[in-house]
């Protein structure tokens, strides 16, 4: 068991781990009435109860408005909305520019400055963009940036928020999720994070790895091309060599991961296997396979050390495609993340998936990038047509 997460997280004078930040999502504002609030929350949880009503996901498929728990009506899907946050590899320098004009935006990258110990908002707005690509940079930065750009809608849209029935985050964006709807406070998760992604650039740069895109066919056969690419590894003298898919994208798109030479072997062989396109990822390792096996111990440390709450709405887990049910799954499924394909096709499925007639929620994607945009209409073109992006950088009103 880790010892107590607050001398680490070195935050700025005056503002301590247990005191949360006057930011709508550490107010727990999306608590239902009688949801426990954080410790230390004061009046920090004086939003709390927008989402009161709030009684059903966008996955569930009513016809027609009916009593949820307690005798309160659902919400119609069309009157719903439902938050995407992006992952590693959306950063780019000048995000978060266009996102200081709203309240509460510098106070996120302020505490950010004082967990991570160097400052995120330049690094964001200003790069060099060879730092920010680095794991141990972009994830804080997409974190944060996505949080950043959760304020800003809450600002031009509170009634999004308000009507919020449902999260899912890409990897990193998980986190995200996860304090949006309540679970973990701001300054806790990002001390994660942190963790998450110092562990993950070092276990990264210890074997030579990464990660290949690749765009198939309906008779692509992914299993006998890792199979054969982790047999072309053995013959080269490589021990226990790594190459699976890594992300599940939407119908014919994966991602897959390893040693490096594995992934040469198949952009040599695609035609073999029917892959249509291939194409290496500009990241420093294979995330979400068993090279990451070296960050697991640092993080499971660092989750230990933080509390995690039942969500207020559901999360859906990138390992499992299934919402959060209780803390200790959410715990075991972040670590178990690190080491399992994410599984984003099979959780747009789960999300969106819905009986003819039964009507989609509005879909936006908080944070930089509009890749989950493109994937959504990849898995499901008829919800893509309710899709929206909230801009990270420079805006007309800025």
């Amino acid at each position: 068991m880790a010892t107590s997460a607050a001398p680490r997280l070195l935050l700025p004078p005056g503002l301590s781990a247990g005191r949360a930040l006057p930011f709508p999502a550490l107010r727990r504002w999306l608590s239902r009435g009688g949801a426990p609030r954080p410790p230390g929350a004061g009046e920090a949880a004086a939003a709390a109860g927008l989402l009161r009503d709030a009684a059903a996901a966008a996955a569930e498929e009513d016809e027609a408005p009916r009593p949820g728990p307690g005798g309160k009506a659902r919400r119609a899907p069309e009157e719903a909305s439902v938050l995407l946050f992006p992952g590693q590899g959306s950063q780019f320098v000048g995000m978060g520019r266009g996102l200081l004009r709203y309240p509460k935006v510098r106070e996120l990258y302020r505490v950010a400055e004082g967990v991570l110990g160097y400052d995120l908002l330049g690094l964001c707005c200003q790069g060099p963009g060879a730092q920010l690509e680095r794991t141990v940079h972009s994830q804080p930065a997409v974190f944060v940036s996505s949080l950043a750009a959760v304020e800003k809608l809450h600002q031009e849209q509170p009634r999004v928020v308000e009507s919020c029935v449902a999260a899912a985050g890409f990897s990193i964006g998980e986190y995200a999720a996860l304090v949006f709807a309540g679970a973990i406070d701001y300054a806790e998760a990002l001390y994660a994070v942190k963790v998450r992604a110092e562990a993950m650039q070092e276990a990264s740069e210890a074997v030579p790895s990464g990660m290949l895109s690749v765009i198939g066919r309906h008779n692509s056969n992914y299993v006998t091309a890792c199979l054969e690419a982790r047999e072309y590894c053995k013959s080269l003298g490589i021990e226990n060599p790594v190459c699976e898919v890594s992300n599940y994208l939407f119908p014919g798109s994966r991602v897959i991961a390893g040693h490096l030479q594995a992934l040469e072997f198949l952009q040599q062989n695609s035609k073999k296997y029917s892959f249509v396109r291939v194409k290496m990822l500009p990241v420093s390792g294979a995330f979400h396979t068993q090279l990451m096996e070296p960050a697991v111990g640092p993080l499971s440390e660092a989750l230990n050390s933080i509390n995690i709450q039942k969500p207020l709405i559901p999360v859906y887990s990138n390992v499992e495609n299934r919402r959060y049910t209780e803390p200790k799954q959410i715990q075991r499924l972040l670590v178990k993340q690190l080491v399992s394909p994410v599984k984003w096709e099979q959780t747009m499925h789960a999300i969106y998936e819905r009986k003819k007639g039964v009507g989609f929620p509005y879909t936006y994607e908080v944070g930089p990038g509009k890749q989950l945009g493109t994937i959504l209409k990849g898995c499901n073109l008829k919800a893509w047509k309710f899709y929206e992006h909230i801009d990270v950088s420079e805006d007309e009103k800025a």
